[in-house]
């Protein structure tokens, strides 16, 4: 169920911010493989360092990501 979340609220934000998935993959200094992953639910487990990562690229709490 968390999974659906932050898979939602990556895509969200990110929409919000008008980046594509290259872009926020850039920010966050992750590859581009990984935020498509996050968002299409693929990668099931997350590291807390990699949602570090994408919060601080969005410039938001870690919370914003995970609930």
């Amino acid at each position: 169920m968390k999974q659906l979340k932050i898979a939602s609220n990556i895509k969200k934000l990110r929409k919000q911010q008008g980046w594509s998935q290259q872009k926020l993959a850039e920010k966050a200094k992750l590859s581009y493989n990984a935020i498509t992953k996050l968002e299409q639910k693929a990668a099931m487990h997350p590291t807390i360092q990699t949602i570090e990562k994408i919060a601080d690229a969005f410039e938001v709490k870690i919370e914003n990501i995970l609930y």
